[in-house]
């Protein structure tokens, strides 16, 4: 048990939990989204455990385009996780980095993924949680999947055949405890520059019996990952939201990172608490995020753009992390 946790820290993808009983939650964020960006969804397969030790595994699915959610409840003998590498099975659906094969209720079928880009790692900082990354008492850990990927398969949804090939994909994880009481999550990677793919976030995290506001945004633009987080001498200089917008701007040394995201309509995912699935947060997959990336140096705009089909979460008391 002790060498497959070791063996996971330094490879975000796989499964953490090994030798977890209680308070612990685990799962894994696929977003998919078809070639005519008429259909998207999130499949979160996952494990959860209480504080009394009773555990059960899940397979989130939403529809973003319907506004809908179903959660997939199974016994934790079914959620089977492979050593080494990151590869999970639930009561015969199958997820893994490159393909997910899906024997749901309503739906069927296999989607492969390619060319995926992830966020990239070194031995003192494996994901994108950085340093981070080694500190046992973290409420939440986070890790990057793919920034951006194509899709190739076709999923049956209520007796409908969809194809989801020359689609664009996303993959995300979380692990730990709980959500942090409060904070904003937006993701998006359909921009009219190919290739160009956006993650951001901001939480309130607790540390040592205090509190602060960490912040971790990438910028993918032509091969390059701009990178905002708090162990990277970024600052956060604004977070505010409100019913309609958020807004979130960020500067390192070299770059300002400016996001102004519109929120649409959204659907309740169950989120964990103590490691169970027993909060609700609003999720929509399709909201509008103009993001400019500009150069500090020579004043030059080096990426400015609009992204469509937009994640995002709006969750707890954000008053508590708004600048």
């Amino acid at each position: 048990m002790l060498s497959n946790r070791i063996k996971a820290l330094f490879n975000p993808a796989q499964y953490h939990g090994w030798g977890r009983n209680k308070r612990y939650f685990e799962g894994w964020y696929y977003k998919v989204v078809s070639k005519a960006e008429d259909r998207a969804f999130a499949f979160i397969p996952g494990i959860a455990m209480n504080e009394n030790g009773e555990k059960q595994a899940f397979i989130q699915v939403l529809d973003g385009k319907k506004l809908t959610a179903e959660y997939h409840k199974f016994e934790a003998k079914e959620f089977h996780p492979e050593p080494g590498k990151f590869e999970i099975e639930i009561s015969g659906s199958r997820f893994s980095i490159d393909k997910i094969q899906l024997n749901l209720p309503g739906i069927q079928g296999e989607l492969n993924f390619l060319n995926l880009v992830g966020w990239p790692g070194k031995w003192y900082s494996p994901g994108i949680m950085g340093p981070y990354s080694f500190v046992p008492f973290m409420e939440c850990y986070h890790g990057i999947l793919s920034m951006d990927h194509s899709i190739e398969g076709q999923l049956i949804i209520n007796n409908e055949k969809v194809d989801f090939t020359g689609g664009k994909g996303y993959m995300e994880k979380d692990w730990g405890k709980s959500f942090p009481s409060a904070y904003i999550w937006l993701q998006t990677n359909h921009f009219s520059q190919s290739g160009a793919s956006l993650k951001a976030s901001v939480a309130k995290i607790p540390w040592l019996g205090s509190s602060f506001t960490g912040f971790i945004a990438g910028l993918l633009v032509k091969g390059e990952l701009f990178q905002f987080t708090t162990y990277n001498s970024t600052r956060l200089l604004k977070c505010f939201t409100d019913k309609n917008k958020v807004e979130l701007v960020m500067e390192n040394r070299k770059y300002r990172l400016e996001i102004y995201a519109l929120r649409f309509s959204a659907t309740q995912l169950a989120s964990p608490i103590s490691g169970f699935m027993d909060g609700r947060i609003s999720e929509s997959m399709t909201d509008m995020v103009e993001v400019r990336l500009i150069d500090k140096l020579t004043g030059e705009t080096i990426f400015q753009d609009t992204g469509k089909n937009a994640g995002l979460e709006v969750a707890g008391n954000v008053s508590e992390i708004q600048l």
